[in-house]
């Protein structure tokens, strides 16, 4: 008789940044069903369709299911079975062989963005190992924008969609299609079913646009432009919060006169956004109150994202929305365990010093190193030589900007080893290959250290097969045999609990309730001010000539120059189907979005002769790729929308899985970066588009 199906309480990861409440139906340790959980936090019973079907990720026949060793050629897809003691003591070696000659920082640590404890096990590894290093996506992601945060207000402002607000507006997210750490679409419709208003700033006509009471269709890469133009309405009307920026801003006068450049008319120039509508969108969000700023990963898409990031804080603060209930808060972490702490900072002292972001001045508090500056220290061994990778969660030849450097950089390492379910195109550059454990087959927690103030339980749910170990787990295992054994837990799974242990809860009774959320803690500048040098909002930041930094914000230009040979200009979109590269190989998935897709105007489309459904050629300056046409008016005639991560499972491994064909970051470029976290453009690049 068959075994009930038991019902298990779970959050989802790895699909999404969102961290929905999940119901997981199992029976014979194969889950059956995946449903929204009613009761979660997030999002109150919602789901999307990834989430549904994420229980097919562990059921592929060609999961990864044993540790290999590389054979061939690096990247000719030879392998051979190993054991695991051989694939961590191999590892273990090259790491010290690695640190024996060039230092440990000649160790690189990557990681992508699987948001749970094995994130942040990784920079313990790395501190404990003694490389500062650590290799993110964080220079295109979330960093600029915390950062940014932390040095003007001293905290990151997060859209607080708990409370209720008066208007949200949504600046570059789209959270309908895919969320933000924790921002998830229920919660935006459940905001404007309460009555809130809603202004979309995004150059793609999104269905959240659709529901939008105005929308402000930006040319991309002006986002900083039109936020000054905002703040020009709104500081020249006085519509600002005179008595807050008054009490708790730092430079207000100095900002009132840099914005009087800003007028409508100059930014309408800038922007294609009527000046009309600019002033309608300022006074909207000026006159709300309260009013959520829901900014997305799209604004640190190019070389002016300190510029976005900072017009828009200023944004926040002088309509006097920050750390109030329904506007852009402060979320304070429950009673855990600090990151610091976690991670054994005090172990690496110097870290900020030694690291690479360093020696090109990166600004201050961002911890990681952006991809550009790796690959530079090991193609040019500058600041000095970087010649081991070990990597999870990440798949670095598709996803970071300039895909052929990267490729160059992962064939010319002494060490590549890689955490995988699945082989992809970066797997397959490997000499070691670690078959992992995925969501629902491991013990794990969400949302730790990524200033949302919550924590979200994600219990082991069903078994994984036989070889297949959680990140944590191979982490721990490798640090015994790199670094001092006393540092590490016998049983990896300690981790779990050094979390939760100041919060008096084992694991098991953090499960039980599910997560945890920090206090709400709104105004609390009254009592303490902001934790910056001045103590108040630095809407001019007091730092700028230390840090060598702009006092103010500013847009001089385009990311990229206009250029007569590439006269549209070039986006992207993530899917609601994907997570960046991830999860082509999952069929669901795969038949909702089969192919790489370019959306194109029918003005444009029919000035190139092109149909829907037609293979096209979209180039940049710096490469070419072949796309198929999806002709729509949801893009201006002067814009090209080209899809994200495109690589496919199907093709030779040989050739990493063609790689090159339709991945979008062949047309970007590390040639110019941000200066303040290193950010390349990887999107609003001037392109040209033909039919195949």
């Amino acid at each position: 008789m068959a075994e009930e199906i038991r019902w298990v309480k779970t959050h989802c990861a790895r699909m999404d940044h969102g961290g929905c409440g999940l119901l997981v139906g199992v029976r014979d340790n194969k889950i059956i069903q995946v449903k929204g959980d009613p009761e979660g936090y997030l999002n109150k019973g919602y789901t999307c369709y990834k989430g549904r079907v994420s229980a097919d990720r562990l059921s592929h026949p060609n999961r990864l299911r044993h540790p290999l060793k590389r054979v061939g050629e690096r990247g000719e897809g030879k392998w051979q079975r190993i054991s695991w003691e051989e694939a961590l003591d191999e590892t273990a070696a090259n790491l010290l062989k690695i640190k024996e000659k060039y230092g440990a920082r000649g160790m690189g640590f990557g990681v992508g963005m699987p948001k749970g404890l094995e994130h942040f096990v990784m920079i313990r590894l790395a501190n404990i190992f003694g490389s500062p290093n650590v290799i993110a996506s964080q220079d295109v992601c979330h960093a600029p924008r915390e950062v940014t945060g932390l040095h003007t207000c001293g905290f990151y402002p997060v859209a607080d969609l708990h409370n209720p607000t008066s208007l949200i507006l949504s600046w570059a997210s789209n959270n309908l299609s895919t969320n933000e750490e924790g921002q998830i679409g229920g919660l935006t419709l459940e905001q404007l079913k309460k009555g809130a208003r809603l202004i979309v700033v995004d150059p793609r006509r999104t269905e959240l646009a659709q529901k939008a009471d105005l929308w402000l269709q930006l040319k991309p890469g002006t986002a900083p432009a039109l936020a000054l133009g905002f703040l020009h309405v709104i500081i020249e009307e006085e519509l600002y919060d005179k008595d807050f920026v008054e009490k708790y801003t730092y430079g207000f006068e100095d900002l009132a006169q840099h914005i009087k450049s800003y007028s409508p008319e100059v930014v309408a120039e800038i922007t294609w956004v009527p000046p009309e509508l600019i002033r309608e969108a300022a006074r909207m969000y000026a006159a709300a109150k309260p009013a959520a700023l829901q900014w997305g990963n799209a604004i640190e898409h190019d070389v002016n994202v300190f510029d976005a990031a900072r017009s828009l804080v200023c944004l926040m603060a002088i309509t006097g929305n920050l750390e109030v209930p329904g506007g852009n808060i402060n979320a304070h972490d429950p009673k855990i365990m600090g990151l610091g702490e976690f991670v054994r900072a005090d172990l690496i002292p110097d870290k900020r010093k030694q690291m690479l972001g360093a020696y090109h001045s990166t600004i201050p508090r961002l911890m990681t190193v952006p991809p550009a500056y790796f690959r530079q220290a090991v193609l040019e061994g500058n600041p000095y030589p970087v010649r081991g990778y070990y990597g999870m969660c990440t798949n670095p030849m598709v996803a970071w900007a300039d895909s052929q450097v990267t490729y160059e950089a992962f064939r010319s390492l002494d060490f590549v080893a890689v955490a995988e379910i699945f082989m992809t195109p970066t797997a397959a550059m490997a000499d070691i290959v670690f078959p992992v454990a995925h969501q629902y087959e491991m013990n794990d927690i969400g949302h730790y250290g990524i200033g949302h103030g919550m924590i979200l339980a994600r219990p082991r749910i069903v078994e994984p097969p036989e070889e297949c170990w959680p990140d944590i787990k191979i982490m721990n295992e490798l640090g015994k045999r790199v670094s001092p054994a006393e540092l590490w837990h016998d049983d990896f799974e300690e981790f779990l609990e050094d979390i939760v242990r100041p919060a008096g809860l084992t694991y098991q009774e953090f499960v039980a309730r599910g997560y945890l959320k920090g206090p709400d803690r709104f105004r609390l500048y009254e009592e303490k001010g902001f934790r910056t040098p001045t103590g108040k909002i630095e809407l001019k930041l007091s730092t700028a000539e230390k840090f060598k930094l702009k006092p103010l914000p500013e847009f001089t230009s385009l990311p990229e120059e206009p250029d007569a040979e590439y006269p549209l200009l070039l986006i992207s979109a993530k899917s609601r189907y994907y997570l960046l590269s991830s999860y082509r190989w999952v069929d669901k998935l795969r038949q909702k979005r089969p192919q790489p897709t370019a959306e194109i105007h029918p003005e444009t489309a029919k000035t190139y002769g092109i149909s829907d459904g037609d293979q096209v050629m979209i180039a940049t300056r710096y490469g070419e790729i072949i796309q198929v046409a999806k002709v729509t008016d949801i893009v201006h005639p002067d814009v090209i929308s080209a899809s994200l991560g495109w690589w496919f499972p199907e093709g030779d491994e040989k050739e990493q899985f063609e790689w090159k064909k339709s991945n979008f970051n062949m047309l970007t470029s590390v040639s110019k970066l941000g200066k303040e976290f290193g950010t390349p453009n990887l999107k609003n690049i001037p392109c040209r588009i033909s039919k195949l």
